[in-house]
């Protein structure tokens, strides 16, 4: 079973995305060993840049080593959904730790991304950091319907 990792920066603090995240987080329970790690997010200021730059800093401590490392950034590589249903078969069969790493509202620092093994970007459109948290747990529970041949209920 595949053991994965989100590492994301803040807190949900809407409960409407704390209840999905937490349903997808049931579904899932099947397919993986899910576990979500809060890096305490850095309040923006008048610097955006010092805030990515702290939250790199806590991102960067909290980076396991010896896992397998994604992060999403907007000027990543696009993926399908089959596309990342595939990448997680291979993860699977790799048999190694998956950590993906979701940035705060201003992104992710250049230290965190120079030191992951890929880069990935799930669209064009800009998503709340804390939706975003909701929308990969469901694309992830989809991709693990898809590498099954398992109907999609919602």
């Amino acid at each position: 079973m595949l053991h994965l990792t989100i590492l994301a920066v803040g807190k949900l603090k809407e409960d409407y995305l704390r209840k999905g995240v937490a349903e997808y987080q049931k579904r899932l329970t099947p397919y993986v060993k899910l576990k979500i790690v809060e890096i305490p997010d850095s309040p923006l200021g008048k610097d955006p840049d010092e805030a990515k730059t702290a939250e790199g800093k806590k991102i960067c401590a909290a980076m396991k080593k010896n896992a397998y490392q994604l992060a999403f950034d907007p000027g990543g590589k696009m993926l399908t959904s089959e596309e990342l249903a595939h990448w997680l078969g291979e993860r699977e069969r790799e048999g190694k730790e998956v950590l993906l790493i979701i940035g705060g509202p201003s992104g992710l620092a250049p230290e965190v991304l120079a030191q992951v093994h890929e880069v990935v970007s799930f669209s064009t459109l800009t998503f709340p950091h804390q939706l975003f948290r909701l929308i990969l747990v469901e694309q992830i529970y989809r991709g693990f319907k898809i590498l099954r041949g398992e109907k999609y209920h919602l």
